[in-house]
């Protein structure tokens, strides 16, 4: 017996297949990484090396499961699930996708083409597995790509109400311009200049340095090295460096880790005397990449190191694999946009799930969330 699922796709018994269980009990390793290379949108933060470093330091019992569809066997789609009690200071228990705060993009792994499938067999899952949530919260989702695209589309199919409950735009490098040309635009002649000049004063107190890995080698004692130099910072006295909480360590090592050992990173350094006084850390995932985490020697401030550093990370608008590089910095990132000119909107959605009284209480909540008529994502 066939079954209709809409939006042009019809598939025979067996064909397609949902379930979601405990990321601990997932087995299928080679599939998930085999579909991180056919993703219609790239998320380095869902691939195995990411995720898997991610969850065994933040949720080591196992509560978050994997919901996953499969065609004739072969994973196509993958999302990180959990169950939440509360949203915000509100007692609404809903289903989300799992997002980490060192987790800069919640975009589910969809194989290419699969796009409203995911979304309609996700969906149909809600339904019938929500418990006592209220509706489905996504966090982190692109709004410019294929999926947020898709999901517009199976929800306005549907009737299902949904809302974009938050929304940011973060700087994103995304030109065909030069290195050199991009960096002219995007900064006076006077704060070219100043740069010049910093980077000059700099090098007279010692031999300045720049590297850019993106191998292994040395890989251990360069994560050291970037722990201590965050924590060395505002953000240590703070005590929200990554070195400061024993298990985003371990998540940070294991992610750089699992990255050279998948091809995806890529390692900058700026050294004074051979001690780091910037360091940046992307992922690459063609067509684009990540820039994930950074940090700098704030004693020498005054000589710009960061911004310094960021002048080389301009070289990835030459690299022929790669159209864009998200940021992953807070929006009206002080430092960041005197720089990257493009942005890249980021968006929060939440989508009504279960029979027609949960999704009315949802369209509720979701029209006194955002203070507007519900209008659909």
């Amino acid at each position: 017996m066939e079954q209709t699922l809409g939006l042009g796709r019809t598939m025979g018994d067996g064909a397609a297949d949902f379930a979601a269980v405990s990321w601990r009990a997932f087995a299928d390793r080679e599939g998930w990484d085999m579909l991180a290379a056919l993703a219609a949108e790239p998320n380095p933060f869902a691939e195995r090396w990411c995720l898997e470093a991610g969850l065994a330091a933040l949720d080591p019992d196992g509560g978050v499961q994997l919901a996953t569809l499969r065609e004739e066997g072969r994973l196509v789609g993958l999302l990180p699930l959990a169950r939440c009690r509360r949203y915000e200071q509100y007692p609404f228990p809903h289903l989300t996708g799992w997002l980490h705060a060192n987790a800069f993009c919640g975009a589910p792994l969809v194989a290419a083409g699969h796009e409203h499938a995911f979304w309609r067999d996700l969906l149909a899952w809600a339904d019938t597995h929500s418990g006592v949530a209220l509706f489905l919260h996504l966090d982190g989702l692109p709004a410019d790509g294929p999926l947020y695209a898709a999901l517009r589309d199976v929800c306005a199919v549907e009737r299902r109400p949904g809302a974009v409950v938050h929304r940011i735009d973060r700087a994103l490098l995304a030109s065909d311009l030069s290195p050199q040309d991009y960096f002219d635009a995007s900064m006076s002649g006077k704060k070219r200049k100043e740069l010049r000049r910093q980077h000059a004063r700099l090098a007279e107190l010692g031999d300045l340095a720049f590297e850019r890995r993106t191998d292994d080698e040395g890989l251990a004692q360069w994560t050291d090295a970037f722990l201590a130099l965050e924590r060395a910072g505002w953000k240590g006295k703070l005590g929200s460096a990554l070195a400061c909480d024993p298990a985003k360590a371990t998540f940070f090592r294991n992610a750089l880790g699992g990255a050279a050992e998948h091809g995806r990173l890529e390692r900058l350094s700026l050294t004074l005397d051979g001690a780091p006084v910037a360091m940046l850390a992307n992922f690459i995932t063609p067509p684009g990449a990540y820039s994930f985490k950074t940090a700098y020697d704030e004693r020498l401030a005054k000589f710009s190191p960061g911004v310094l550093l960021q002048r080389e990370n301009l070289d990835m608008l030459a690299r022929e694999d790669i159209a864009w590089c998200d940021s992953c910095a807070a929006a009206d990132h002080p430092m960041i946009e005197r720089i990257w000119r493009e942005k890249r909107r980021i968006v929060r959605v939440s989508v009504a799930i279960g029979g027609p009284l949960r999704r009315a209480i949802a369209s509720i909540i979701f029209r006194a969330e955002t203070g507007a008529p519900l209008e659909g994502l």
